[in-house]
């Protein structure tokens, strides 16, 4: 079985090349800084809107941003013919179905989840609807989440859920930006998320029958393990957005730097999923950041 990310595919169509054309990231950040004085929240939104073009987009994801910052992936031109066990093979099968899951804004469930993430995020603010502007404030694109969650299905929506239940200390701080000298210039939390999500998707390669590169094989082999279940893919997840976080701070980032960040915090990821001494996902070094 080879499994197609449908949602990924169809977002990414109308998303702007911007490192074909970096005028357009000139003109957007000049436009950007002008506008940030009259009108904050606005601005918040168009930065998110930059973040998800320029994350999501077809050769901005993955290959263009390496080829121009020098930077090679961790085993990326070695490829491995792996024979999954049958627990190997049935755990991998559990985690692609939930890939292939769109989000969908009429189903009571999925509507349900949303609301929850809210309630986690914000408990003392009611919120107005699932169409809101108060969305904004989490650092989703606009009023309505749902035009987001296209670029990744409902994975994504369940991968922010788990962090916020199971590690709220560490979700609050990445959304409210609680720790570290940050700069004028921050990610926007929630688009932020769903790229993770994303990056994780194709650092794995979970999207064909099965994995080929040695990371995607070690999780495998975690996530069938004895000692981890079929969370492990969501512990990942948490790991990978502090991972990114902390990296964000170490370097002074800023959101024109954002790209090179997520990069570096998969090479990193890469490297500890291919260590020889990993038994279960909270062996991985970067879970200290938690």
């Amino acid at each position: 079985m080879r499994l197609r990310l449908r949602q990924c595919m169809l977002s990414c169509a109308f998303l702007h090349r911007v490192d074909e054309d970096e005028l357009y990231w000139d003109r957007r950040k000049e436009d950007a800084e002008s506008a940030w004085s009259d009108n904050s929240a606005h601005v918040i939104s168009q930065l998110a809107q930059c973040f998800t073009n320029a994350m999501v987009g077809p050769r901005a994801w993955i290959g263009g941003i390496l080829s121009r910052s020098g930077i090679k992936r961790f085993g990326s031109d070695k490829f491995f013919d792996y024979i999954l066990t049958p627990d190997e093979e049935e755990s991998l099968q559990k985690l692609q179905e939930r890939l292939g899951v769109a989000f969908d804004e009429s189903q009571p469930d999925h509507q349900e989840a949303l609301l929850a993430l809210w309630n986690l995020s914000f408990p003392d603010v009611e919120l107005n609807g699932l169409v809101s502007e108060q969305w904004k404030d989490m650092g989703w694109q606009g009023s309505n989440p749902a035009t987001d969650f296209r670029g990744c299905g409902f994975l994504s929506l369940e991968n922010l859920l788990f962090f916020a239940r199971n590690y709220p200390d560490c979700f609050h701080r990445l959304l409210f930006k609680q720790i570290g000298t940050r700069a004028t210039w921050e990610y926007p939390f929630a688009v932020a998320g769903i790229n993770v999500s994303f990056m994780l998707i194709q650092m794995l390669d979970l999207s064909s029958e099965k994995p080929r590169c040695l990371p995607g094989i070690n999780f495998v082999k975690l996530l069938a393990a004895p000692a981890d279940d079929e969370e492990a893919f969501d512990v990942l997840y948490c790991i990978a957005f502090a991972l990114l976080d902390a990296q964000w701070l170490a370097m002074h980032a800023s959101y024109m730097e954002f790209n090179e960040v997520l990069q570096i915090t998969r090479i990193q990821l890469e490297r500890e999923l291919s260590l020889e001494d990993i038994r279960k996902i909270t062996d991985l070094p970067a879970f200290n950041l938690m």
